[in-house]
């Protein structure tokens, strides 16, 4: 369908006819060759001398020409563009956060993959996320790797394939060998505040109890509460061990509660892999509708035939004067 952009513009179309009914004529003044018996060779030709201006003739091709390359730089000015048939796209209206444990602990090797194979937990829960994240299509993915100290591994984006090799690359220890739940809930918090996502949820796991946090994870967890962020706790510890290595079950309920989220307990690859396949479905992504016409812009068509009528005219016009030049000096 055509359209224009700025269709009133189109209303410039008349202004040549108003100038020519309201303003003056082009007046021009030019030296003339005065005749000293001027009188006695007006009574001889029998002519009465008085004012007199030159009327300048346009020619048809002339006038047909100004008008249309008027009409077609209006046209041009006023943008046309074909609008297309509208294209409608449903969007994911979440951001989602993992939070990865990646202490000491997690280098133990006593996850047992759902091939039957004996894994540490980190490489366990490694092959379990990558998975997930590969079916994230649509949401804006971060990935948050926590020990003694969190930090944000990938920034938020769409891009999973980039996600999952860094996740690949993640390794025990490099956060410090302590478990700083709390904080890395408070980080998860301050990653969320510039998203404008209708949804935002945080998936943290962890087979530690909270050690090395300033914020105790009860007090994390009511602020995230305060800026609606969802918090999914999955536990992949022993609650039986001591020190680091036992997974504070308590702690990992009471913050999935607080923020309105689930708290689920995963004991081998399977469990966590169902683990996953719950959240997707406790927690399905709210999708947006967005709308768009394809716009393709035809203003280029107008001016350039508007160019091209004035080359000609100018050069019918230039070859005439020659033609007429050339005829008269053979006259001659």
């Amino acid at each position: 369908m055509l359209e224009f952009a700025w269709p009133w513009l189109l209303l410039l179309l008349p202004l040549p006819v108003l100038a020519w009914w309201l303003l003056p004529p082009y007046r021009a003044r030019q030296a003339s060759i005065q005749v000293p018996f001027f009188d006695r060779l007006a009574a001889a030709t029998g002519q009465t001398p008085q004012r007199g201006a030159v009327v300048l003739e346009r020619r048809a091709v002339q006038m047909i020409a100004a008008v249309a390359i008027w009409t077609l730089l209006v046209v041009a000015l006023a943008r046309p563009q074909w609008v297309g048939d509208a294209v409608t796209r449903e969007v994911s209206a979440r951001d989602l956060i993992l939070a990865i444990d990646i202490s000491g602990s997690m280098d133990q090797r006593d996850f047992k993959a759902s091939d039957g194979t004996t894994l540490t937990r980190l490489d366990g829960v490694k092959r379990v996320v990558r998975d997930f994240i590969a079916r994230r299509k649509g949401d804006r993915v971060a990935l948050i790797l926590f020990g003694t100290r969190a930090y944000v591994q990938v920034p938020f984006t769409q891009d999973l394939q980039t996600a999952q090799q860094l996740l690949d690359q993640a390794g025990v220890g490099m956060a410090g060998q302590q478990t700083a739940i709390g904080d890395t809930i408070g980080l998860a918090i301050k990653t969320f505040a510039a998203s404008t996502a209708k949804q935002k949820l945080l998936i943290l796991l962890t087979d530690g109890n909270d050690t090395a946090s300033r914020v105790p994870p009860e007090h994390a967890a009511d602020i995230a509460r305060q800026n609606d962020v969802t918090v999914y706790t999955i536990g992949v510890g022993d609650p039986a061990a001591s020190g680091e290595n036992r997974v504070d079950l308590a702690v990992l309920q009471h913050v999935a509660d607080t923020t309105g989220g689930h708290f689920f307990r995963a004991e081998d690859g399977a469990q966590l892999q169902a683990i996953y396949a719950d959240i997707d479905r406790l927690a399905p992504a709210k999708l947006q509708t967005l709308s768009w016409r394809p716009k393709l812009p035809l203003f280029q068509w107008p001016f350039g035939l508007a160019i091209a009528i004035g080359l000609l005219l100018w050069l019918w016009l230039l070859l005439g004067s020659e033609w007429r030049r050339m005829r008269s000096v053979s006259h001659a």
